[in-house]
């Protein structure tokens, strides 16, 4: 019988006009009113019937994913309560942080909407419109992306390896000519195996350009209530766990330095043990794709699929 749990929380980009409709009849959907309140405006109504333009606004999608995520991870604890059962570590990639910080009780609930809402603002008001850009590099060596990296950039024109989203795939941000100049020595480096797949995204994200936003949340969080995790997490800006009871400041510290850094999502699903059963919980299967390219041992439910918690209910019983 399974004892061990690992839960993974996605990031923007997974949310989807209608995601959790499945579960609409269970108590916890209310989160997404109490959610609206805290926003003053209709989130629920975007999420059941608004627009897919809408919803992927930037501080719309943070907090839209961030409240369905608990509205899963709440149905996970009905589940497993009775049951012997340790959820053993949480992790979440970019906006999954908050989330898996929520879930570890160091935001509560409306804290962390509000929060991610905010972000989502920062975010947006860091660069001007269409002078950033992100890129998805595919069968590149991180060793020739970083060196692409340092190649492209110019004093007034940066770029950085963004995501390291499994072995073959690395996101590059930064400036929009840097992110061409990069993607095009990446090719050349690679031989031609390398593929480049630019991003449909509002702002060049964990990069230094998101300066002015991590600025920005400092000051946001300076007076903000958060309380130590009771679940130990991994943290993306350097693939470490931090055990049960850190210290506040280091993990606002965490969040901060994430704005402009690196999400080492492969550094962080590779220390996990083959022994524990990861759960994607939030919309969307993208993390589940990505622990089978970087862990094809570890096994990985997305909760937000029909038989999601009936699988985990088989495995736990």
């Amino acid at each position: 019988m399974a004892k061990s749990l690992t839960l993974l929380f996605p990031g923007q980009g997974s949310q989807a006009v209608g995601m959790g409709n499945r579960f609409a009849a269970n108590t916890h959907y209310g989160l997404f009113k109490q959610a609206s309140a805290k926003l003053n405006f209709d989130l629920l109504q975007m999420i059941t019937s608004g627009s897919e333009d809408e919803l992927k606004i930037t501080f719309n999608a943070q907090p839209a994913i961030l409240s369905y995520s608990i509205i899963l991870y709440r149905i996970l604890l009905d589940t497993i309560s009775s049951k012997n059962i340790n959820i053993d570590c949480v992790l979440g990639h970019s906006l999954g942080e908050y989330s898996a910080l929520c879930a570890a009780g160091t935001l509560s609930f409306e804290d962390a909407v509000w929060a991610v809402h905010m972000r989502g603002k920062f975010m947006q008001e860091a660069v001007p419109a269409n002078t950033g850009s992100m890129v998805a590099i595919m069968k590149a060596s991180e060793s020739i992306v970083r060196q692409a990296c340092i190649e492209a950039s110019q004093n007034n024109s940066q770029v950085m390896p963004a995501n390291f989203n499994e072995p073959n795939q690395i996101v590059i941000s930064g400036h929009q000519e840097a992110c061409l100049r990069a993607s095009k020595l990446i090719v050349e480096k690679s031989e031609g195996k390398a593929r480049t797949i630019p991003l449909k995204v509002s702002a060049p994200f964990h990069s230094s350009y998101m300066q002015p936003a991590a600025l920005k949340l400092q000051e946001f969080f300076s007076d903000y209530h958060f309380k130590s995790n009771n679940i130990p997490y991994i943290a993306n800006i350097n693939a470490c766990e931090y055990k049960v009871g850190t210290d506040v400041q280091t993990i606002k510290n965490n969040l901060i330095q994430q704005m402009t850094g690196s999400v080492l999502w492969t550094q962080a699903i590779s220390k996990l043990p083959e022994s524990t059963i990861c759960l994607e919980v939030g919309p969307g299967k993208v993390l589940t794709g990505l622990v089978s390219k970087i862990n094809p041992k570890l096994k990985v439910i997305p909760l937000d699929t029909d038989g999601g918690f009936n699988e985990l209910k088989e495995i736990l019983s």
